[in-house]
């Protein structure tokens, strides 16, 4: 990996984290998309720091919460980047759809058993657990949507641009 497309994908992630802070429907974020681009595109395993980072850069601005249910989500974030970690080889875009919608499932599942764990919002038998999970369908359907639109987003964004720099570096190699 070069440094240039390494600046590339950081600043893509980046960038990605900051769109966070603007108006949006609720759970209508690229966050999983980000950790799926991350995981697809860097080499090195260690790099799911970069992510992470971005989203505790985020949450600096937006505002923080408990830190037993932060870490939760910061482990689905790492989950979503091992996702796209694994997917990349033999990559296509069916890969990248099923990278997101395993990543936007996943999470859903963990982070909503961590509030029914953790909390005393619902009563802790299967019945609160599945209530957990059904109240939170409005927020999964907007979370699952923004997850397939941000992956389209990113990974198109970045597939175009090296797309176009090639045809540029073509053109440029005939002359």
């Amino acid at each position: 990996m070069t440094k240039k497309n390494l600046v590339l994908i950081i600043g893509v992630i980046l960038l990605a984290a900051a769109s966070r802070l603007v108006k949006h429907p609720p759970n209508f974020t690229p966050v999983a998309a980000m950790a799926l681009f991350g995981g697809w595109y860097f080499n090195k395993k260690y790099l799911v720091a970069v992510p992470l980072i971005a989203m505790l850069l985020s949450d600096a601005f937006i505002g923080f919460y408990d830190w037993r249910l932060t870490a939760v989500v910061y482990a689905g974030i790492a989950l979503t980047f091992f996702i796209g970690w694994l997917l990349k080889k033999n990559a296509n875009w069916r890969k990248v759809i099923v990278g997101s919608l395993a990543g936007s499932v996943i999470f859903f599942i963990i982070t909503n058993f961590a509030v029914w764990a953790l909390y005393q919002w619902y009563p802790h038998t299967w019945a609160g657990l599945l209530n957990c999970y059904v109240q939170a369908l409005p927020f999964f359907k907007n979370s699952l949507a923004g997850d397939l639109f941000y992956s389209v987003v990113l990974f198109g964004a970045y597939e175009l641009s090296w797309f176009y720099a090639s045809q540029k570096q073509t053109k440029l190699m005939k002359i």
